[in-house]
């Protein structure tokens, strides 16, 4: 899910590397048409909190342009698009489903699964190799394969927004309380 493509995946192989050693995670990988020039887009965190800047995003993006323009594993012409997942992510990885237990996605899935593909409610964590979901009107919890998964992402509620809001207060309280102390003569 990460990638959609076998150039997607390839691209991965290539970047996940770079990533990882300046302390990132690439969450998603997509190279899609463009009008006039293909466009690479990059959605990727912090490894260590989840969490990314706009100054993270450049960083990112100057890594991962030198070992492009070494390697150039795309023909033609490209742009480079690195950014955060935002708030209603894509749910990419096991871990995903872990980390957000608790709240609202939407599951598609590549084969039926008790007739349908399509799933909507409350993630409750993973069992497994299995992404368990609290569906509406349903009494059990239902397991789905996480290699059954095509497409799953976190659906914008009031609970979501409320996360991001406080992630986003504790962030500038950091921010300030750093630029606090580097204002303090010794």
């Amino acid at each position: 899910m990460r990638g959609k493509t076998a150039e997607d995946l390839r691209l991965l192989d290539l970047l996940d590397p770079v990533a990882e050693a300046a302390g990132y995670e690439i969450v998603r990988l997509r190279l899609m048409a463009g009008r006039e020039a293909r466009r690479l887009q990059i959605m990727a965190e912090r490894a260590s909190d989840g969490t990314m800047l706009v100054e993270d995003c450049t960083a990112l993006s100057r890594a991962i342009s030198q070992v492009m323009d070494a390697a150039d594993p795309i023909s033609g012409e490209y742009m480079l698009e690195v950014s955060s997942p935002g708030i209603d992510r894509p749910l990419t990885r096991l871990k995903d489903f872990e980390t957000f237990e608790g709240y609202e996605a939407r599951i598609e899935l590549d084969r039926l699964a008790e007739g349908r593909k399509r799933f909507k409610g409350e993630l409750a964590g993973v069992e497994g190799d299995n992404v368990a979901i609290n569906l509406e009107g349903e009494e059990e919890t239902a397991l789905l394969p996480f290699a059954w998964i095509s497409d799953a992402k976190l659906v914008l509620t009031d609970e979501l927004m409320k996360r991001g809001a406080e992630a986003r207060a504790a962030r500038l309280a950091e921010e300030t309380q750093d630029s606090d102390e580097e204002d303090v003569i010794p």
